[in-house]
């Protein structure tokens, strides 16, 4: 074999070594990282226990977007919500449980949505005199949820979230009246005392409002009205402090 001969076939060696190499390289560049939506709701779970609130939403958008089944699909817009809600941001959280029902309204997990906007409302309460606005939405939120889904899990708490709600609306119409009661202004007072006896029949200071309520229709000079009242504060409380009270209104 002639040296020429020889050097020709060592460049197309090296030549076809070179193009292999680079094909090899290629290949590598372009691959991509293989889409597991599994494997990205756990990471997912754990920049939010991070508290890496926007990577993590980041990762379960890409599930919304990628997966061609919709079988994880739903769980990842539950997670968004929960994660504005750990991220303290209650009304993007909202948002994003009602986006959830929008879209999965007959999910199982559907329950969970519709009662997480009720409790973001309901974390947000914080007194009679602050508080009544959010107990009314929570409140709204908690019995859409008994009639959306009367087979919730939620048989033994949602009573008593519901009860607490009233009585902080309750409590809040009472404040109410008795700024207008101490002022003067009766017929104002009369108003919210009488939707309180009328709305919220199991208010725990039921018998102070129907006391007032009396006290109240006295001072207007309607004494019908008023021993109305108070025949109903004696049948229901005769206990209350409030029947001995009452004894010194003097009702013609």
């Amino acid at each position: 074999m002639t040296t020429k001969l020889k050097r020709l076939i060592l460049l197309i060696f090296f030549i076809f070594l070179f193009l292999s190499i680079i094909g090899c390289g290629g290949k590598t560049q372009v691959k991509k990282e293989e889409f597991d939506p599994v494997l990205y709701l756990k990471k997912a779970d754990e920049l939010v226990s991070k508290k890496e609130y926007e990577e993590a939403r980041k990762l379960l958008l890409e599930i919304k977007n990628r997966e061609s089944a919709k079988e994880y699909a739903p769980l990842a817009q539950l997670k968004i919500a929960d994660s504005y809600l750990k991220e303290d941001e209650p009304e993007l959280a909202i948002a994003e449980y009602r986006r959830f029902l929008e879209l999965y309204p007959e999910s199982t997990y559907a329950p969970y949505a519709q009662y997480s906007i009720g409790m973001a409302y309901f974390r947000q309460i914080e007194s009679p005199e602050r508080g009544a606005g959010t107990a009314q939405k929570a409140l709204e939120e908690f019995l859409k949820l008994e009639k959306m889904y009367p087979r919730h899990p939620y048989g033994e708490i949602l009573p008593l979230r519901i009860q607490k709600c009233r009585n902080i609306i309750a409590e809040g119409e009472l404040l109410i009246g008795k700024f207008y009661y101490k002022k003067g202004s009766y017929k104002a007072a009369v108003g919210r005392f009488e939707g309180i006896v009328k709305n919220f029949s199991d208010f725990k200071n039921l018998d102070e409002t129907l006391y007032l309520l009396a006290d109240s229709y006295k001072k207007l000079n309607m004494p019908e009205n008023a021993k109305e009242y108070l025949k109903i504060l004696k049948d229901k409380f005769p206990d209350s402090n409030f029947v001995k009270k009452a004894e010194g209104l003097k009702i013609q």
